[in-house]
């Protein structure tokens, strides 16, 4: 008998898996933080024979070349891939044994990357599952953009051609086990759920429904803005990143951390959005340890800035470190916890700013006169409607773009409340006086402050 364990990185949107026999045991995309994939495998009591990738990854720094090391693993990558380091390359119809009865067979999936590969998993010859990385996702594929621009609808057509190929050779019941799609910015569009199978995509997914045409134009009238942080991970994979170190960051004094905004580094508090407009260190900024974290600090920061981790517990700063860690923010420069009050030096105060609704917008709109709103969605989220009269910016353009904030009062809102506070914070720590609306966006509607685009 074999099994599948998921390995879930909720905060990136992605999936590694831990699969195997009674025995010996497949890693499929491992994170960099490989703890807890020997964890999982020796809660099952199995050796890890072999580490694979699908591809090398755009949206996080892998931890194949690491674990391969400390497991004694063989580390299978797509031939194809350009690395800096030794690896068994893995070539479309390769096949390992895994266990008794158990094998996995490469199955070449260009799209996501042109060197993509896909793994089936089989059991006494009969395919059971099949690791499709960033190939077949649920209800989607993933997005071909983020190789090089002029490659983009060569790839969007070979990724048509890559799931259909999936869906040609392998059975409606064999169980689809992507990983990307549960979030990811690597998913050229979001679908819900966290399983399928080759019958399920068959019957839903677009790219199995639609001409090649028609669904690659669709396609690429529909992908979305990629994460700033993209840029350095398929370098670091491709060089073969360092080992995770997750040791705890310097403690910083109040002193420490003042001087640390005062020399322009990013000083980032992971309370919840609640507590930090109730109080927080002057030109702080907020990234709520329980939000995407990675994918918005990732996206925000000046790569290389010096970080500086505020939290409630040494848990919550632990936790933040790993996450980013994934994404190649290594060491922390400091860190402290606590109160906000033990932050401060004598004499100073905390800062703070108002929370509000939709609807208190709607009043303010009809009262004062110096109103800003300030739309901090994406492009795509503001395609389907808007309040009207608002200022659009999207967040991860915000830090660079403050100067384009018209003067006033400005009302910060995106689809729910945790990007606001992200922007909140950011405008706060410049000075300008801020409301961040923590409400869904389905509320301007029924306040009447939308149209549609």
């Amino acid at each position: 008998m074999f099994f599948v364990e998921s390995l879930k990185l909720d905060g990136l949107g992605n999936r590694s898996y831990l699969t195997g026999g009674r025995g010996r045991a497949v890693v499929v995309d491992p994170p960099r933080d490989i703890d807890q994939v020997l964890t999982a495998a020796a809660l099952r009591g199995v050796r890890i024979a072999y580490v694979v990738e699908t591809h090398l990854h755009n949206d996080y720094v892998s931890g194949g070349l690491e674990l391969a090391r400390v497991s004694g693993a063989r580390y299978l990558v797509p031939a194809g891939a350009t690395v800096a380091f030794t690896r068994t390359p893995v070539a479309d119809g390769d096949t390992v044994a895994v266990d008794d009865g158990l094998v996995l067979r490469a199955l070449a999936t260009p799209g996501h990357t042109p060197h993509h590969t896909s793994y089936v998993l089989e059991e006494g010859g009969r395919a059971v599952a099949v690791f499709t990385g960033g190939s077949l996702l649920i209800g989607s594929v993933g997005r071909p953009d983020l190789v090089e621009p002029r490659l983009t609808e060569q790839l969007a057509r070979a990724q048509y051609a890559s799931a259909h190929r999936l869906a040609d050779e392998l059975a409606d019941d064999v169980h689809v086990l992507p990983t990307h799609g549960f979030g990811s910015f690597c998913s050229s569009a979001q679908a819900e759920g966290e399983e399928t199978t080759i019958g399920a995509e068959r019957r839903s997914n677009d790219v199995l429904n639609k001409d090649v045409d028609t669904f690659v134009a669709d396609m690429l009238a529909g992908l979305d803005d990629v994460p700033a942080y993209y840029a350095h991970m398929g370098p670091v994979n491709a060089a073969g990143p360092v080992p995770v170190d997750l040791t705890p960051p310097r403690p910083a004094d109040a002193g420490q951390i003042a001087e640390r905004l005062a020399a322009g580094e990013w000083v980032v508090d992971l309370r919840n959005r609640v507590a930090f407009a109730e109080g927080h260190v002057a030109g702080s900024f907020n990234f709520e340890g329980d939000g995407k974290l990675a994918t918005y600090l990732a996206w925000l920061i000046p790569w290389g800035k010096p970080l500086t981790l505020l939290a409630d517990t040494p848990e919550q700063v632990a936790e933040a470190q790993r996450e980013l860690a994934r994404v190649g923010i290594d060491r922390p420069a400091a860190a402290a916890t606590g109160s906000p009050g033990g932050w401060l030096r004598e004499g100073e105060e905390l800062a703070s700013f108002p929370r509000a609704r939709f609807a208190d917008l709607a009043v303010a709109l009809e009262r004062e006169k110096d109103v800003v709103v300030l739309d901090v969605r994406r492009d795509s989220e503001r395609g389907d409607s808007f309040v009207e009269g608002s200022v659009h910016i999207p967040i991860h353009e915000l830090h660079g773009r403050l100067a384009e904030v018209p003067p006033g009062v400005v009302w910060v809102h995106c689809a729910g409340g945790m990007r606001a506070a992200i922007a909140a914070s950011l405008l706060d720590a410049t000075g300008r006086e801020v409301v961040a609306v923590d409400d869904a966006f389905d509320a301007a509607e029924q306040a009447g402050l939308t149209r549609t685009a």
